[in-house]
C-alpha cells in the first residue's frame, strides 16, 4: 500500500462531502474525497433530483387531465414510462457534470473511488491504498430502512434506491410508509396512471395536523387509497403482492417500501478509530466533532434531520471547524423541510404544539387559506394554507406553508426566524402583487394590526385617530 498525508479526508461524496471538499480546497488544504459508489450521493441519484423530476412528469399528466377547467380541450394523456424514466435520467445527467471525478480533480480535490474504512484513528484504507489525515469528516449519509414485517424478505419490493429505474407503469401499486419519500412517489405514480394504495399509521407525521387533513383530501381526490394502520404481513400471490393490516388485505403489482432511512455507519471500521456510534448514527458535539476530537461527522450519518441542505450546511461548518481556528455551531433546531407533493408542504421553526409547550399562553397563531390568495385563485391552485406562529410580542417562531411553491414561500419565514424578526418586519416591505408571497404580507399585516390595536396602546391609537379627524 502507498501512504498519503492530507489535511482533511472526507468519507462520502454526497451533498455534505462535496460541500466540505469544495470549501476546504479553497482554503488551500490538501483534501481527499472518498466515495464507494457514485459521487453526488442519494440527492443526485436516488433522492432529490430524480424524485422532483418524476413529480414534474406526473404534474404534466395531471394538468392535461384537468385542462378542461381552463377552457382547453385535450385527450387523455398517454404515459410512456420508459420515456418518463429517460427524462428522470436526463435531469440527473444535466446536474452531475459538476460532480464528476474529473471536475473535482481539476479543482485540486483528490477523488478516491472505493469503500473507505478506518484502520486506526488517523488512517483510512481504500482498496489497495492507505492514507493518513490530520482531520477526518464522515459524511456517509443514510440508507433505506426495511421494517420488520413478516414475509418482507420473501417478496420483491422497491425502495427509493431503485424505484427511479422502473420502466413499467403498474396498474396497481402499494406503498408502505407515509413520510415525505413515500407520499411524493405515491402521488407521482397515482397521477401517472397507477392505482396507488398507501399503508401508513399517519401521513407526514412530523407536520402539523392541518397538513395531514389537506394532503389526505388532495390525495384521495387524485384517486389514491389510504389505509391507516401498520403492515403486519407481506406475501406473494401469483403476480401480485399482498400487504395485510388490521383493516384487511391490500393487493398490488409493485410494492414500494418507504419506511424511513437509517444512518450509514456499517462497514466503516469506526470501532478501530475509537468513534462511538449506534444504529441511530454518530453522536457529535456542537462543533460536529465525534468523541475522537479530530474526527467529525455531518449530515444524515450524524443521526438528526435527514435533508441534503442540512448535510451541506453541516459539512461546510465541519470543514470550517476542522481547518480554521475558532468554531461555529453545527447543530440547530432551525431546519426547514419541504415535501414536494402537489401542493407542496413547507415548514420552519416550531409547530403550534411545540410553541405552546415552550411558551404556554405567550403564543398567537394566525392562518389564511390559499383559496383566499389571489395568485392561487388565478392559477386554480387553491389547496393549502399559510400558518404563522408568533409570540405575543410579534416575534415569529414558526411557520407552515401548504400550497403551490410553498418551498419558495417559506424562505421569507426562514430569514425572519433566523434574524429574530417580528411580524411587522415582514409586513412593512412592499410585496409584488399578485404573487404567492403577497399572501404572506397580508397575513402578517393582519397580525400586526391586531397586535397594535390591542390593549391600552390600541385604545390610545383609536383616541388619537378620533381627535385628529
Amino acid at each position: 500500500m502507498s501512504h498519503d498525508d492530507y489535511d482533511l479526508a472526507i468519507i462520502g461524496a454526497g451533498a455534505g462531502g462535496l460541500e466540505a471538499a469544495n470549501f476546504a480546497v479553497q482554503l488551500g488544504a490538501r483534501v481527499a474525497l472518498i466515495e464507494k459508489s457514485r459521487i453526488g450521493g442519494d440527492c443526485t441519484w436516488t433522492g432529490c433530483v430524480p424524485s422532483k423530476s418524476l413529480l414534474k412528469a406526473a404534474k404534466i399528466a395531471h394538468d392535461v387531465r384537468r385542462a378542461e377547467q381552463f377552457g382547453i380541450g385535450t385527450s387523455a394523456p398517454v404515459v410512456d414510462m420508459k420515456r418518463v424514466r429517460d427524462y428522470v435520467r436526463q435531469t440527473i445527467q444535466a446536474i452531475y457534470p459538476s460532480h464528476t471525478p474529473q471536475a473535482l480533480r481539476e479543482k485540486g480535490i483528490d477523488v478516491i473511488l472505493g469503500p473507505g474504512r478506518f484502520v486506526d484513528p488517523r488512517t483510512i484504507a481504500v482498496a489497495e491504498r492507505s492514507l493518513r489525515a490530520k482531520k477526518i469528516l464522515v459524511a456517509t449519509g443514510a440508507r433505506p430502512k426495511v421494517p420488520a414485517i413478516d414475509g418482507i424478505e420473501d417478496v420483491p419490493f422497491a425502495t427509493y434506491e431503485d424505484i427511479f429505474d422502473n420502466e413499467r407503469l403498474p396498474r396497481t401499486m402499494l406503498v408502505i410508509g407515509g413520510g415525505p419519500i413515500g407520499i411524493e412517489i405515491a402521488q407521482a405514480y397515482q397521477r401517472l396512471g397507477a392505482q396507488v394504495t398507501v399503508v401508513a399509521e399517519r401521513l407526514l407525521p412530523k407536520d402539523e395536523p392541518e397538513v395531514r387533513n389537506v394532503m389526505e383530501a388532495v390525495l384521495q381526490r387524485d384517486g389514491m387509497k389510504i389505509v391507516r394502520g401498520r403492515a403486519t404481513i407481506v406475501r406473494r400471490d401469483g403476480d401480485q403482492i399482498v400487504v395485510a393490516t388490521e383493516a384487511g388485505e391490500e393487493r398490488g403489482e409493485l410494492l414500494l417500501v418507504a419506511a424511513g432511512r437509517a444512518p450509514a455507519v456499517d462497514d466503516l471500521g469506526l470501532e478501530k478509530a475509537g468513534v462511538n456510534y449506534s444504529e441511530q448514527g454518530i453522536p457529535v458535539d456542537d462543533e460536529l466533532r465525534t468523541n475522537v476530537k479530530h474526527i467529525y461527522a455531518a449530515g444524515d450519518v450524524a443521526g438528526r434531520h435527514q435533508f441534503s441542505h442540512l448535510a451541506a450546511w453541516q459539512a461546510f461548518l465541519a470543514a470550517r471547524n476542522a481547518l480554521i481556528p475558532g468554531s461555529s455551531k453545527g447543530l440547530t433546531d432551525l431546519v426547514p423541510w419541504v415535501t414536494f407533493t402537489d401542493p407542496e408542504v413547507a415548514h420552519i421553526g416550531l409547530t403550534e404544539e411545540q410553541a405552546r409547550q415552550r411558551f404556554a399562553d405567550d403564543v398567537t397563531v394566525e392562518r389564511t387559506e390559499m383559496s383566499r390568495a389571489d395568485r392561487a385563485i388565478c392559477e386554480n391552485e387553491r389547496d393549502g394554507f399559510i400558518k404563522v406562529i408568533a409570540k405575543k410580542n410579534g416575534k415569529i417562531v414558526g411557520a407552515t406553508v401548504v400550497g403551490s411553491r410553498a418551498g419558495e414561500i417559506v424562505t421569507e419565514f426562514i430569514l425572519a426566524i433566523e434574524h429574530g424578526m417580528n411580524v411587522s418586519d415582514l409586513a412593512r416591505p412592499i410585496h409584488a402583487y399578485p404573487s404567492y408571497s403577497s399572501a404572506v404580507q397580508q397575513l402578517v399585516a393582519k397580525m400586526t394590526v391586531a397586535r397594535t390595536l390591542s390593549g391600552f396602546s390600541g385604545d390610545a391609537i383609536r383616541w388619537l385617530s378620533k381627535v385628529t379627524r
